[in-house]
């Protein structure tokens, strides 16, 4: 068990923000580095900052044991001196990551798999203990939909039997728990998935059966998938889109990495969904 404080970056967000509350579900007291400051259950210590930053990071990680570290951004220019400043003060990190490194190439042609690759090459050169979780697909990423679903009763987009498994936030932070707060975790990479593989075009159908209605997939050319449109910058937009296209023939079978950890099943897709209906409505 960790002996100090636990910080989490990215502490609103989906994962960050589940990674928070089942700290505190286990008698811990997080410091949670977020850019605003409300909406924080008792217990949490809250601290305002940008954890790309790294004076931010070496004034905020004073007295902590664990991290637990996202960068979302491909902006890594000051990755490296982020995870010295990490390093300088805590025992180890936590680093949620993507499913898209692929450690068997010199160089990462996935282009979110390259910002995390340079993640974490700057963590592990760094010298602090680290823990990656490879994350696949997130449930959470099927709120892209969320517009079309009110508006009607089909979802335009490409690739519709690309097949994923989704991940529960829940289980992603589970897991990160286990990593920030036991020993024998270190240098492990772990491939999170959900515990199903299913097609978008049955990510739909299953989220018109979560709130009873019809849903239907509607195939669109990939250069006319509006999806992400507004939610992320056009080329990352592409490149996610393009992503689906090899999960056609090539999906990512499921792994037992949550189950291994965790001692419990990964969460289902239609799980998932009970817990966030109203996002859909």
């Amino acid at each position: 068990m960790a002996d100090g404080r636990i910080l989490v970056t990215g502490a609103t967000g989906n994962v960050g923000g589940q990674v928070v509350r089942q700290l505190l579900a286990a008698g811990l007291a997080p410091r949670a580095l977020t850019r605003g400051t409300t909406g924080f259950p008792e217990g949490v210590e809250v601290v305002r900052g940008d954890h790309t930053d790294p004076a931010t990071i070496r004034a905020v990680a004073e007295g902590v044991d664990a991290v637990f570290l996202m960068w979302p951004s491909p902006d890594t220019g000051s990755a490296a001196e982020v995870a010295r400043a990490i390093a300088a003060n805590a025992s180890r990190v936590v680093l949620l990551s993507t499913g898209a490194v692929d450690d068997r190439l010199a160089e990462q042609t996935n282009p979110i798999g390259h910002f995390h690759a340079v993640v974490e090459r700057a963590v592990v050169e760094s010298g602090v203990r680290w823990t990656f979780l490879r994350a696949h697909g997130f449930a959470a990423n099927t709120r892209a939909w969320a517009g079309q679903v009110r508006a009607g009763d089909e979802v335009r987009g490409a690739y519709g039997q690309a097949a994923h498994t989704l991940l529960h936030e829940a289980d992603i932070a589970a897991v990160a728990v286990r990593a920030l707060t036991e020993d024998g975790h270190d240098e492990a990479k772990y491939q999170l998935t959900g515990p199903e593989l299913l097609t978008r075009a049955e990510q739909v159908r299953a989220i018109g059966e979560a709130i009873g209605r019809p849903l239907r997939w509607h195939e669109v050319d990939p250069d006319d998938d509006r999806t992400y449109a507004g939610l992320l910058p056009d080329d990352v937009a592409r490149q996610v889109i393009g992503g689906f296209a090899e999960l056609v023939d090539h999906p990512v079978p499921p792994t037992s990495d949550v189950a291994d950890v965790t001692h419990a099943p990964a969460r289902t897709f239609r799980e998932w969904l009970a817990d966030h209906l109203d996002d859909f409505r």
